[in-house]
């Protein structure tokens, strides 16, 4: 006859128990983790604020702020997508002449075709999200790599915003004078509808991210793809869902920039992708995946539409302009590289 004591849990419990404990500290080894780097990414806001307010009595004005925030809606709504491509490990370099395609296509459908403004504001948001499903659909079904595949979608925007415009600008002056109004209308007094916009944009990709089920997987796939298809998770279709929403956020962005410009301009976008990527990897997404926010993103956004407008305002020409944006994207991979190195 043996005995049976209720003294304390089996080992199978403590093994249980030591496996949730370290799972709980993981979580919070890493929300300590994201913390600290929007916690850096904000006191490097505040430094560049500070300094170009030094260097320069009318960046604080506040015609020049609302510039600033004007100029972040374009590349933070193009950021907030790029942010759920880049945590699933991938790469999206299409976004800027994607953007493009987008502001010409809306100019078509209201400008040439004469659908009504809503119609054509529309029409600019699928092209975006078409683009990102035929990305998804190379990446996830045809197994090209992300950088190539975007790569060719580059191209192929660029060379279709020229054609179907035949390289010239489309107005919208005259035909639709109140498509300007999106962009650059006032709701709030002096603060233009651009950034109103964007805000709108940011809450909604802070709830897809955290709160819904493409959100979670978003996160899953980044952090290991394999496991999460072993899982039982279709990857492929997820993948292809997570680019298409990517997308839908380029052609909001080619919507305001065409509003903004009170034209599409075909030759317009090259060097887009580039500051948004940037942005988001400021903002402490990691370019192997599974690791972002979009409060990070944010403020990577702020960060580079400060950087930029500050050395305007302080008269660098832009080819200067260029190299200081290059070395800001370099600062920012080594400092993502550092990030893995010490969490791998």
């Amino acid at each position: 006859m043996s005995l049976q004591t209720d003294s304390g849990p089996s080992t199978k419990g403590k093994k249980d128990m030591t496996v949730a404990a370290e799972k709980q500290g993981g979580g919070v080894l890493a929300f300590v983790k994201k913390q600290a780097q929007q916690s850096l990414a904000f006191g490097t806001l505040i430094i560049l604020v500070v300094f170009f307010s030094i260097a320069s009595p009318a960046f604080l004005t506040w015609p020049n702020i609302s510039g600033v925030l004007l100029a972040t809606a374009v590349i933070g709504i193009l950021a907030l997508g790029t942010t759920f491509v880049i945590i699933t490990g991938g790469i999206d370099l299409s976004i800027g002449t994607g953007m493009t395609l987008a502001a010409v296509m809306t100019g078509v459908f209201i400008v040439n075709i004469g659908l009504p403004v809503w119609l054509g504001v529309l029409g600019g948001v699928l092209t975006g999200g078409l683009m990102g499903f035929v990305n998804g659909v190379n990446i996830a079904f045809l197994r090209l790599p992300p950088f190539i595949a975007t790569l060719a979608m580059m191209l192929i925007a660029q060379g279709l915003s020229l054609i179907i415009s035949g390289v010239r600008p489309i107005y919208f002056s005259g035909i639709a004078d109140d498509f300007k109004l999106i962009a650059l209308g006032t709701l709030i007094p002096g603060l233009p509808n651009a950034v109103l916009i964007t805000i709108v944009a940011a809450l909604i990709a802070f709830v897809v991210l955290g709160k819904t089920i493409l959100g979670r997987y978003t996160f899953s796939i980044g952090s290991n793809e394999e496991a999460t298809r072993l899982s039982g998770v279709n990857t492929r279709r997820w993948k292809v869902m997570i680019y298409t929403f990517a997308g839908l956020f380029t052609g909001v962005a080619g919507v305001v920039i065409a509003s903004r410009l009170d034209s599409a301009q075909p030759q317009l976008g090259v060097g887009y992708e580039l500051q948004a990527i940037a942005a988001v990897i400021i903002g402490g997404t990691s370019l192997l995946g599974g690791r972002g926010s979009i409060l990070g993103t944010v403020i990577g956004a702020l960060i580079m539409s400060v950087v930029i407008n500050g050395l305007r305002i302080m008269s660098i020409q832009t080819e200067w302009q260029n190299v200081v944006v290059g070395i800001v994207i370099l600062i920012a991979v080594y400092f993502d590289t550092l990030r893995n190195r010490a969490s791998a």
